[in-house]
């Protein structure tokens, strides 16, 4: 019997060679799009156009792999990501309407749309993406309701519909998704109330700008949010035991609305930088429990009465009008404004008597102090909004402690 020597290294590149085969074979079979992702997208491509000077959709050739489209990110054979439209700044956004299909690609994560002209209403259809972590639908003309059947996207952590034509009430059931971090509805035509949020996942809520209504319960909002913004409803009703839990707050916005009853102490040694709460009913003495670092504070237009705290006198920007106010204006704000490190001073339209300030001197530049239709006669050096009126001094009909 005959024996054949096997040449080991010409067998060896041969291994190699049939190794890099079917690794090459592998790669370019995981590449193909699951069918029903690719009919998808098929089917959402046909119910979108580019709006003028916008060219999205010049990348999407369905003669070659979708995962390469612009706004497409796949994982293996599925679509995990969708951003629809040119994501700069400015740029031209879509047109058309959002087809329902889009709830076929079940392994979606993310799904944003950029601000466009895109109308109907939000397809039924997105509540079956399970996986759904981030969906924003922003500055667009969406109309219609939020499905109920949202409160099925478990993994949601951010809901933006903001700037859009939504109607009818925010479903309770939105409220109840475990992980939801940031819900921006503002700019909507939302009414009703103020869901119970009851996870202390939520940093973020906003949903100024709508007709939203009703009180807001002492728990109905965790104590883990960071920013609030309800301005601009019809919301009414004490928040003072509810403000006192919000801690870690770093911006506050509940201006526009009917809320009443004092304002709590602690709100002003939150870690706030800009603190709204203008054009309320609220009412009683403002009292800080020590010296206020937040930049913006307007109180304006509301019913606070009692003396003004000089514990104040660290505010940049400071709005105080249109309340009732009385006594003497505290000398350490003379020292910040004639320092430039208070930059507004807006007291008029209360009933304060006096301030010391020296006639002759000339306020910075950079400070603003409006002490217009007070119990006294405004310096000279005072600079008022347009909205102040011309009338320097309240008759003295309306202010028993002043002489005139």
């Amino acid at each position: 019997m005959k024996t054949h020597k096997v040449n080991t290294s010409s067998f060896s590149i041969a291994l190699c060679l049939i190794a890099l085969i079917l690794s090459s074979l592998g790669a370019i079979s995981m590449a193909i799009l699951d069918p029903v992702d690719f009919l998808a997208l098929q089917s959402i491509r046909k119910s979108l156009e580019d709006m003028p000077g916008s060219n999205f959709f010049s990348s999407w050739d369905f003669t070659s792999d979708p995962c390469n489209f612009a706004g497409v990110m796949c994982d293996s054979d599925k679509v995990v990501s969708l951003n629809l439209g040119d994501p700069r700044a400015g740029a031209p956004g879509l047109t058309g309407r959002l087809d329902p299909e889009i709830g076929k690609l079940t392994a979606l994560a993310e799904l944003s749309v950029v601000p466009g002209r895109i109308i109907g209403s939000l397809p039924r259809t997105l509540s079956k993406l399970q996986n759904l972590r981030f969906l924003a639908i922003s500055r667009n003309f969406i109309s219609g309701g939020i499905p109920a059947s949202f409160s099925g996207l478990r993994r949601l952590r951010t809901l933006d519909l903001s700037y859009n034509l939504l109607t009818g009430t925010i479903p309770p059931a939105i409220g109840t998704l475990p992980e939801l971090a940031n819900l921006v509805l503002c700019h909507n035509r939302l009414s009703g109330g103020v869901p119970t949020l009851v996870y202390q996942t939520l940093t973020r809520l906003d949903l100024k700008h709508n007709d939203l209504s009703g009180a807001l319960s002492p728990l109905s909002l965790p104590s883990s949010l960071q920013y609030l913004s309800l301005s601009v409803n019809r919301l009414a009703g004490p928040v003072d035991r509810l403000l006192a839990r919000l801690d870690r707050l770093s911006y506050l916005d509940l201006s526009m609305n009917r809320f009443t009853g004092t304002i709590p102490s602690c709100l002003f040694s939150f870690p706030i930088t800009s603190l709204q709460l203008q054009r309320n009913l609220f009412s009683g003495e403002v009292r800080p429990e020590g010296q206020v670092a937040i930049s913006t504070v307007d109180l304006s237009f509301n019913r606070l009465y009692g003396e003004i705290s000089p514990m104040f006198s660290a505010v940049q920007n400071l709005y105080l009008n249109n309340n009732k106010f009385a006594g003497q204006v505290p000398g350490s704000f003379v020292d910040r404004l004639m320092a430039s490190s208070m930059e507004i001073l807006y007291l008029q339209h209360n009933y304060l008597t006096g301030i010391e300030i020296n006639p002759t001197a000339e306020l910075p530049i950079s400070s603003s102090l409006c002490l217009q239709y007070n119990c006294m006669v405004p310096p000279s050096q005072t600079t008022c909004p347009l909205k102040a009126g011309t009338q320097k001094s309240r008759p003295t009909s309306q202010c028993v402690e002043w002489k005139g």
